[in-house]
């Protein structure tokens, strides 16, 4: 199994920590969140590991020179984007995706069971398949329905909403890349309605384990947080 891991955005929401400092780089206790995401995946057998690389790409494989010995085995390679080209257009870049394979944001804290997922996708028949998790969104104002002549018929104070949204991670069949143009810039959402426009087979994978998406500075507190409580779960391996 190969893993890519999207590490090339500006991390423009975790601002001042990524102003001159690439987000995957950012820590969690004293290791970069993108290593933390790799070791997960080094725990689950899985050593074959791509990232995807733009701004300020050069530091990030700086990194990882150093730290690769430290790595137990791994094989890390990196593909550099000089234009950004989308969180699906970068696949298009990535040489030797011939095999079902795996795609990640690397900004998460996660214990998804990779392999239970690749088994669902496969169960499944599936060309791609998203992990999703289920979100509340609270509304803090009162929602009024009303009819086409503007009665109120109904008043919901402060409203709580459940959403299942996606995890950034995903399963992909080779496949699927025909529909990525090389250096045409395309994102995740667009690249599936492409797919369900062309009548691929696209499904969710449910799951509750532990995910937090680091993009924003509250997120990235509480991610912080919880790998100090749970570091057991995420421990480098030496």
């Amino acid at each position: 199994m190969r893993a890519v891991i999207l590490a090339g955005g500006r991390g423009t929401r975790l601002r001042p920590f990524t102003a001159s400092f690439p987000k995957p780089l950012v820590p969690l206790g004293d290791t970069p969140v993108v290593e933390v995401l790799i070791q997960s995946l080094i725990r689950a057998g899985i050593v074959d590991i791509t990232l995807t690389l733009g701004h300020l790409a050069e530091l990030v494989q700086a990194y990882f020179v150093q730290r690769g010995p430290r790595l137990n085995g791994a094989r890390l390679s990196f593909v550099v984007e000089k234009e950004a080209t989308g969180t699906a257009g970068s696949l298009a870049s990535v040489p030797g995706l011939d095999e079902t394979f795996l795609v990640m944001n690397g900004d998460l804290l996660t214990n998804l069971d990779f392999h239970q997922l690749v088994r669902f996708h496969r169960q499944q028949g599936a060309a791609l398949t998203v992990a999703t998790q289920q979100r509340h969104v609270k509304i803090d104002f009162g929602v009024l329905e009303y009819d086409k002549d503007s009665r109120i018929t109904n008043y919901l104070e402060k409203p709580e909403h459940a959403y299942d949204v996606s995890m950034g991670v995903y399963v992909y069949e080779p496949s699927v890349l025909r529909h990525i143009p090389p250096s045409m810039y395309l994102d995740f959402p667009d690249l599936v309605l492409r797919l369900l426009a062309d009548g691929e087979r696209v499904c969710a994978y449910p799951t509750a384990c532990l995910w937090l998406d680091i993009g924003r500075p509250d997120d990235y507190a509480r991610a912080q947080e919880l790998f100090a409580e749970r570091r057991d779960q995420f421990e480098v391996v030496a």
